[in-house]
């Protein structure tokens, strides 16, 4: 009889810790959550944090309390894959990652394989959503976007006669530079402003910390602008050290350098430097109580993929709900309800296009001034 009772007691803990487990709804995020771009990674985390929360601060979905899982990715297209596989193994039914599109686009293959639907707060390589996968979606803008409006900055506005391009020979980084290259040579030489002249095009190995040599180079060129593709680390020195040897020319650069670590990294030599980037969320009306919240949680301190993340969350976890607890694992109807949701969330109004992309991404261009930055030109309609 006792050898019964404590069968009957372990199989009843058992069940029970089952019913506990089937009892929430597990999704994933990853993103560089150690090492040089752990600011990015934490503003992640941060904003599908403060998502999941209120989720569950009103009871989950059906009743279902949500559970985040991290993965830290490291920015690495090897670790991406792993933390992936590790992902789908925790049977995540949704994933809002990864940060870096080196990260996600070979990620995106297994939440793919797995039919499990990914949204990316971050990753602006239009490779991600040209594969052709169908539960694979972006909240942010693509570098061709981005890249253009770039490009008609210089030209139009800067009116830069000569243009040395450098990149970090990441995904990201060097899919941005060639964006840049390709929109500048296009818009460039059609215009009443004399065409645009390419001086260079280099790249730099990420995580070095001496570009001196190869800004030397581009000083000798004598170019009137120098573009940027990749992130705040790199950004950061090489404004900083082109300074430190005369190179005055400004820099130019993308969303991956739009961060107080930049500032903080370069100093004074940050003054001047061009950012493509979104609008201000400080002028969306739908962006005020995100902030707010925001805010009260982690300071003032500027986080600008946090509201991207958020918003992907909110997302996600709107199509779990409506498509109920029996069906929320099948990854195929959640993409199939996030393609055609029409959603007002804190960035505004966000729709989906065929391929996964936002219907409507308006980059500007920001410059830091003060020590801060500061919505510059926007481009003409």
């Amino acid at each position: 009889m006792v050898f019964r009772a404590f069968v009957f007691g372990f199989l009843l803990l058992f069940f029970n810790g089952c019913q506990k487990k089937a009892a929430e709804i597990v999704i994933g995020t990853a993103g560089p959550m150690t090492g040089d771009q752990s600011k990015l990674g934490g503003d992640v985390k941060n904003g599908v944090l403060l998502a999941v929360d209120e989720w569950n601060d009103k009871g989950g979905i059906g009743g279902m309390k949500i559970r985040l899982e991290v993965g830290d990715d490291q920015h690495d297209p090897k670790q991406a894959v792993s933390v992936a596989n590790k992902m789908v193994n925790m049977g995540i039914i949704g994933m809002v990652g990864h940060f870096n599109s080196s990260a996600s686009i070979p990620a995106s293959s297994v939440y793919q394989s797995a039919g499990i639907p990914m949204i990316t707060p971050g990753s602006t390589n239009p490779k991600l959503t040209d594969q052709g996968y169908k539960t694979v979606f972006r909240v942010c803008g693509r570098d061709d976007q981005q890249g253009k409006v770039a490009a008609q900055f210089a030209a139009h506005s800067f009116h830069a006669k000569k243009i040395a391009i450098l990149h970090d020979k990441t995904t990201y980084g060097q899919g941005l530079a060639e964006e840049f290259q390709k929109s500048i040579l296009s818009v460039g030489a059609p215009l009443t402003a004399p065409s645009i002249e390419i001086v260079s095009f280099d790249g730099i190995t990420q995580g070095d910390k001496d570009f001196r040599g190869i800004l030397t180079s581009l000083k000798g060129k004598n170019p009137d602008l120098f573009f940027f593709g990749g992130i705040f680390p790199e950004g950061g020195l090489l404004v900083k050290q082109a300074r430190e040897i005369g190179l005055m020319a400004p820099m130019m650069s993308g969303d991956g350098v739009i961060d107080p670590k930049f500032i903080e990294i370069a100093g004074e030599a940050a003054e001047g430097t061009y950012l493509t980037f979104t609008p201000d969320p400080e002028k969306i009306p739908n962006a005020q109580p995100f902030l707010k919240k925001y805010k009260t949680r982690h300071g003032n301190e500027l986080a600008p993929y946090a509201i991207y993340a958020y918003d992907a969350t909110n997302i996600l976890l709107t199509a779990i709900s409506q498509v109920g607890t029996k069906e929320m694992r099948d990854g195929k109807k959640i993409a199939e309800i996030i393609r055609n949701l029409k959603y007002d969330g804190a960035l505004g109004h966000i729709e989906f296009d065929a391929k996964g992309d936002v219907k409507e991404s308006p980059y500007i261009v920001w410059v830091t001034k003060g020590g801060k930055f500061e919505e510059f030109w926007k481009p003409q309609s």
